[in-house]
């Protein structure tokens, strides 16, 4: 059994998810853009879709020549992504909390990571896995909550404080009430560091034109504010006390 703590939210979630992914304006035409825009050319590369979902970045992944892998921890999510993507990806159910017990050592070139580190109370063990499987010099990209956008929109009387919160989504149909961890800028960047990441870009995204004319009140908003936050970072090698390499 999972213990993501957002599994019953992506199971009830995951039809309008899926239904919804491409055409919802903080999706398509503000997250995903900023995302895709901190990638490398993916022609050729071994990628870790780590928290896939239904499937829409695998499938720009894929359609620009890539080697996918994916996983989540929702079964109707993979069910989603292993249609949209026609078998031409390797995707399974795990938890990202998880070892990535199933990929090997240095054998991927990009992990992407959208939107899902916000489900789990400590990155660092993620963080290191993801260093782990990732080759030297290897690209990780995620996308996340804002930390001061969710230390607003939760009303936070504890900004230091890495906190379980909830919030009612309404946008893919019905009313899901999704749980997630709210944390401070040091503990959103300092995990990268301390599992030996070196920062390369950190974007503040604002809403694409499209977004402009899909949806006029959040454009407002967005444009004012940031929800989200895109992080690329690199691998690099550990280093002893005298400041040589060791080999990652």
């Amino acid at each position: 059994m999972t213990s993501h703590i957002a599994y019953d939210a992506y199971e009830a979630l995951a039809d309008g998810f899926a239904a919804k992914v491409d055409t919802k304006p903080h999706n398509a035409y503000y997250e995903r853009p900023a995302t895709l825009s901190l990638l490398p050319d993916v022609a050729g590369k071994r990628v870790l879709d780590a928290g896939c979902g239904p499937g829409a970045y695998a499938e720009w992944l894929l359609d620009r020549g890539a080697t996918v892998s994916g996983f989540d921890a929702s079964p109707s999510m993979i069910a989603h992504a292993r249609k949209r993507t026609g078998g031409r990806a390797e995707l399974r159910v795990h938890d990202i909390s998880a070892p990535l017990d199933f990929v090997a050592d240095a054998s991927i070139d990009l992990v992407l990571s959208p939107l899902v580190l916000e489900y789990v109370m400590d990155w660092r063990p993620v963080l290191r896995e993801f260093h782990r499987v990732l080759v030297p010099g290897g690209t990780l990209v995620v996308s996340l909550q804002h930390p001061f956008t969710d230390y607003t929109y939760f009303k936070s009387q504890a900004y230091f404080e890495t906190e379980l919160v909830f919030s009612e989504w309404t946008g893919f149909g019905g009313r899901v009430r999704v749980p997630c961890y709210r944390r401070s800028l040091t503990e959103t960047l300092q995990p990268f560091l301390d599992a030996q990441f070196a920062l390369s870009r950190v974007l503040e995204p604002k809403p694409t034109e499209e977004f402009r004319s899909a949806d006029p009140r959040h454009y407002a908003e967005l444009i004012a504010f940031p929800a989200f936050l895109c992080i690329r970072a690199e691998k690099v090698s550990a280093r002893t006390t005298d400041g040589t390499n060791l080999q990652a």
